[in-house]
């Protein structure tokens, strides 16, 4: 049980979603020449250093645009419900979503309509092993950084991530987890579509679609089965270590079981599950991915944290060459 009167910590927005691939280097190709994203951190999977570990982001690798994907060699997913099922990314106005639905027709990329959901225009569509995205309207909201070798336009390029969706079969214990332990507030709810779910929505810090978790409603569906296509966690931001030490200690004090704190070098990490089983992390906006690469040059070159440098020779020995190597 948590208590009702824990401390008013909160995270920030979405720092980053993590997914599976069992297809490394066409992955790499379609979030960079078909999405436009930058791959900004070529790195491993530190608990699994036979994995690629890669991380698309915006021009700058800003906290809050990141989609990454460990490279595990899994069969497809089992789709249902106690899940994360669908990841949204940010682009700026419906002359965005139009030329993203030309640009996936011609490329072949499964897609839908152009349709508004939640108030918002949204274009739903998949990657080539069924990865769930959407593109939304954040109606240019906050910071933008184009990557200037992007094959988008920067006007047209995707923003950062947008809302995540988490589907449930019992929504009241992942409430309450949302609401008492980190503090976000249930704003509204919305309908999937004329047949779907009901949505529960969620906000961090400001709002606004950087800093929501949408929660849909499915007693109906299985248990979803994680596989190639499904996503591992998602991560929410917290701006300091300061926060982070205080998170760490409100999760032992409230007897909630964790990783404990965990150094991924670029940014620091805590894991805990919710009542449905869903992954969760707690990440730190900083040191960020500049802190062993230059800047115009991330993601160019496999980058190892210090403690796995002395094993380079014997992880590179393990890892399938990506396209661009």
């Amino acid at each position: 049980m948590i208590p009702m009167n824990t401390p008013p910590l909160q995270p920030t927005g979405i720092h980053h979603l993590t997914a599976i691939t069992a297809k490394a280097a066409s992955n790499q190709a379609f979030y960079t020449a078909t999405l436009g994203m930058r791959l900004v951190k070529k790195t491993v999977n530190q608990d699994d250093v036979s994995a690629y570990h890669l991380f698309y982001a915006d021009g700058i690798a800003a906290p809050g645009t990141d989609l990454t994907f460990f490279d595990w060699p899994a069969a497809p997913e089992t789709r249902g419900t106690d899940s994360i099922v669908r990841t949204m990314l940010r682009v700026n106005g419906g002359k965005a979503l139009d030329w993203w639905a030309a640009r996936l027709a011609a490329a072949g990329v499964n897609h839908g309509p152009v349709r508004s959901r939640d108030g918002r225009l949204t274009l739903d569509f998949e990657d080539p092993e069924g990865q769930r995205l959407s593109l939304v309207d954040d109606g240019g909201a906050g910071e933008s950084h184009p990557w200037e070798r992007s094959p988008v336009p920067p006007k047209f390029q995707i923003r950062g991530l947008g809302p995540i969706v988490l589907s449930v079969a019992d929504p009241e214990p992942t409430e309450a987890m949302l609401i008492h332990l980190m503090h976000l507030r249930r704003v509204r709810d919305y309908p999937w579509s004329g047949d779907g779910p009901t949505v529960r929505v969620y906000e961090m810090a400001a709002g606004g679609p950087a800093a929501e978790l949408h929660v849909a409603v499915e007693p109906q569906l299985r248990r979803a089965r994680q596989g190639a296509g499904a996503v591992h966690h998602v991560a929410l931001r917290v701006p300091s270590f300061e926060e982070y030490d205080a998170w760490a200690e409100r999760l032992q004090s409230l007897r909630i079981p964790s990783s404990g704190p965990v150094d991924r070098y670029y940014f620091r990490s805590l894991y805990f599950r919710s009542p449905a089983g869903i992954l969760f992390e707690l990440a730190t906006d900083g040191p960020g991915f500049a802190v062993d690469e230059p800047a115009e040059s991330l993601g160019e070159r496999l980058a190892l944290p210090p403690f796995l440098e002395p094993r380079r020779a014997a992880i590179e020995a393990g890892l399938k060459p990506l396209s661009t190597e």
